[in-house]
């Protein structure tokens, strides 16, 4: 037992077979024991949705590096539950979700698929790590991410992560990262978020597409700081979303009333 490798399952909400999640096998297929559970297609901005009304398949895939590979109908947090209930020998020792064709920094962590995976196993008292890369391109590289990549899971093994605490790693894309900051999240909002167009058939739909602002852009202590200034970001993130620093006002203004 005490030779046992680590177990690792990776899952992510841009499918089993993009890109991002079959480059980050191979980087880590040589530092544990690898089970990778992934949608059967793109499920991004699936958060922590899972599916509560409909039936779940599991479909062996093809093998990755020597890697089982299955993937699901469902969602990303679909896909976790799966693999912890019917594909995994053991409590796995990390969960990592990605890596991501396009950053989830800031707010987009809230509608993340790629987040939703890390905050599963999170919840599961799993030490958990997202990966994201700012290149939404199918044909993205990722090959500089590799050391970052095999140095923070190796770290995330050997020092494990406060319970309720996960990672969310974002990669600026750069001809050479400057280096490592670990940052808080940047106060963001989306606007223009819908787009009517006319079908030919002659009925209106609707893109949900829109427009990112940093509203906080001088702040130099966020990731999108990090990002723009081409360091990889690091922001630890918790599970607990009590306002603790209103706990005292909202206690005084309704329980001593």
């Amino acid at each position: 037992m005490k030779n046992m490798k680590p177990l690792i399952l990776i899952s992510n909400d841009d499918g089993y077979h993009a890109k991002g999640i079959n480059q980050l096998i191979e980087m880590v297929a040589d530092m544990g024991e690898v089970i990778v559970c992934a949608p059967e297609s793109a499920r991004s901005g699936y958060a922590t949705a899972f599916s509560a009304t409909e039936p779940l398949r599991l479909k062996p895939r093809k093998p990755r590096a020597g890697v089982q590979v299955w993937s699901c109908n469902g969602t990303p947090v679909d896909c976790v539950k799966l693999a912890l209930s019917e594909l995994c020998p053991r409590k796995p020792d990390l969960v990592i979700g990605g890596i991501n064709h396009g950053d989830n920094a800031s707010v987009n962590s809230h509608y993340s698929g790629t987040m939703g995976v890390t905050r599963e196993g999170c919840m599961k008292y799993i030490p958990s790590v997202a990966f994201s890369l700012c290149d939404h391109s199918d044909d993205a590289d990722f090959s500089q991410l590799t050391p970052y990549v095999r140095r923070i899971v190796d770290d995330v093994l050997r020092h494990r992560l406060p319970l309720g605490v996960c990672l969310n790693v974002n990669f600026p894309v750069v001809d050479e990262f400057k280096g490592v900051k670990v940052c808080r999240m940047a106060h963001g909002t989306w606007s223009n978020e819908v787009e009517r167009m006319m079908h030919p058939r002659g009925y209106e739909y609707y893109w949900m597409v829109g427009q990112y602002t940093n509203d906080e852009p001088q702040a130099c202590d966020t990731d999108n700081w990090a990002l723009q200034h081409g360091y990889v970001a690091i922001t630890p993130t918790t599970i607990d979303v009590t306002a603790h620093e209103a706990m005292d006002e909202m206690t005084r203004r309704f329980e001593q009333a």
